[in-house]
């Protein structure tokens, strides 16, 4: 009895007041793109497939992570409705075609959050960091993987492949660590970080050693950035959003650039290469030290 008290006394108290009941305003929008479809609708949204706005998802989405970067709480709301417009109007289509129904995709959405957090959802112990979470994901991933694998079997058909799950279509960056990152949950991967950069040592010594301009530097080049990428992923950095950071402080910088010119009635482009990089210098000793 007293166990059970002071498990009860240790318990998280769950905050209830953002439990938000938004049926009907879901049900709304649904209602919303359903009649724009209708045959007495919009033209442009009834004549839509699903890859005629494929690229509209993408642009949203990239819209909602310039807001979330750029701490852009008041327009994320706005971006964030984009993007679920786009996941409602795919349903949709798909409704219309008898492929399947916004319900479906609900459904099948919260059944696959509870099956990968068994940490939460299951009996299994609580996971005490980011990444065992990680670490859970994948096992369930790979138990998820062998089940159609055996169903595949099952029907003499030739199973999905390791990495048929990860889309083409991501930026280059993200695609090669969520590669490399299933590669590496079934043992395909290096035992230590200084192993990693021993082949970027290896990648690079391979592409300096091929022809200015030539196809194969090229490909070289891009064995490269891979091994760097495993690196990133060993250390646990996201690539993509670290490569991002940097470009966003580049261009930071090169605005604050553009400002001092400007201030001093010159044209960048009248600088010569030291003078720019003097300028350069002088806008990075001006930013706050880390951590101010």
């Amino acid at each position: 009895m007293s166990d059970q008290l002071e498990a009860d006394q240790e318990a998280p108290v769950r905050d209830e007041s953002t439990l938000v009941d938004a049926r009907e305003e879901l049900q709304s929008l649904i209602n919303t793109i359903w009649r724009l479809r209708q045959p007495d609708g919009c033209p442009w949204d009834r004549k839509q497939t699903h890859a005629s706005i494929a690229k509209n998802m993408i642009e949203e989405a990239y819209e909602a992570v310039d807001c979330i970067e750029g701490d852009d709480v008041a327009h994320l709301r706005e971006e964030l409705g984009d993007v679920l417009m786009q996941v409602v109007l795919h349903a949709q289509i798909a409704a219309d075609a008898g492929e399947f129904t916004m319900a479906d995709v609900a459904r099948e959405i919260d059944e696959k959050l509870i099956r990968r957090h068994p940490h939460v959802f299951g009996e299994r112990e609580a996971a005490t960091s980011a990444d065992e979470v990680l670490d859970i994901w994948d096992k369930v991933k790979l138990a998820e993987k062998e089940a159609r694998d055996a169903d595949a079997a099952a029907a003499s058909e030739r199973p999905d492949g390791l990495l048929d799950g990860v889309p083409r279509s991501l930026p280059a960056l993200m695609q090669a660590q969520k590669v490399s990152r299933k590669a590496a949950a079934v043992g395909f991967e290096w035992d230590t970080v200084a192993d990693v950069w021993e082949k970027v040592a290896e990648e690079r010594a391979e592409y300096e050693a091929e022809p200015l301009g030539s196809a194969a530097r090229e490909a070289e080049f891009g064995d490269l950035l891979f091994a760097l990428v495993n690196v990133a992923r060993k250390e646990g950095i996201d690539a993509e959003s670290a490569l991002r950071a940097s470009t966003a402080k580049f261009r930071s910088r090169w605005a604050a650039m553009e400002d001092a010119a400007f201030e001093c009635g010159i044209a960048l482009g009248s600088l010569s290469t030291a003078e720019l990089n003097d300028l350069w210098d002088a806008v990075k000793r001006g930013e706050p030290e880390a951590g101010e």
